[in-house]
Formats: structure tokens, C-alpha cells, sequence
């Protein structure tokens, strides 16, 4: 499995986020920090939006960083994503991602 694939199995190379910071576009920034404001009603900036991904050491967003509950779980279990965890099929915490996402399944089980 490829390093910017997330805990949870989505693709960090197709998140905004990262692809902003790989190409200092702070257009792309800026947008995504608007979007991800209103999502999660937070005061999040367009300098939060900074993540090389999150498997992999360097920046992170806040939310990634300290909030994600999936990154949490999976670096408490020590598990290299949610994939190798026999707890995915009936697992809560990342359910609605992949609810939502069925390519973050194939993802986790590729």
C-alpha cells in the first residue's frame, strides 16, 4: 500500500489539502479552508491548511493532528491503517468514511 493513503483509506494525494501544500497554491488554500469552516463550523485558516499526508512524518492539519479520532485509534492500536485492523468491517469510527468512499475500502483492502 502506498504511504499517502490515510488510516481511513482515502487517497491523500486527491485531498485539497495536500495538494495545496505540495504546490504552495494558496488559492487552493484558501478555498479548502473556507469549505472545511463551514463543514465543521470551526475557525479553520487558510495556514492550517498545510499536510503532506497522514501517514507519513511532516506538517498535518490540525484536525488531522489532534481531532481525527480514526488517526487516533489506528496509532493507539498500531496498526498501519484501518485495513489491518479485524475490527474494520464493524467499525464505527471509520464507518461513514467508507460508507461514503467505497474506494477508500478498496483502498484498505488493495
Amino acid at each position: 500500500m502506498k504511504d499517502l493513503i490515510g488510516y481511513c483509506g482515502l487517497d491523500c494525494e486527491k485531498c485539497d489539502t495536500y495538494i495545496a501544500t505540495v504546490n504552495d497554491d494558496q488559492v487552493l488554500r484558501e478555498k479548502t479552508a473556507k469549505l472545511w469552516a463551514e463543514l465543521n463550523n470551526a475557525p479553520i485558516l487558510p495556514e492550517h491548511i498545510n499536510c503532506g499526508g497522514c501517514r507519513v512524518n511532516g506538517a498535518k492539519t490540525v484536525f488531522c493532528e489532534n481531532m481525527c479520532e480514526i488517526r487516533k485509534c489506528a496509532l493507539e492500536k498500531g496498526v498501519s491503517t484501518c485495513g489491518d485492523c479485524p475490527e474494520l468491517e464493524t467499525c464505527h469510527t471509520v464507518g461513514a468514511i467508507l460508507e461514503n468512499n467505497p474506494s477508500a475500502l478498496e483502498n484498505l483492502k488493495g
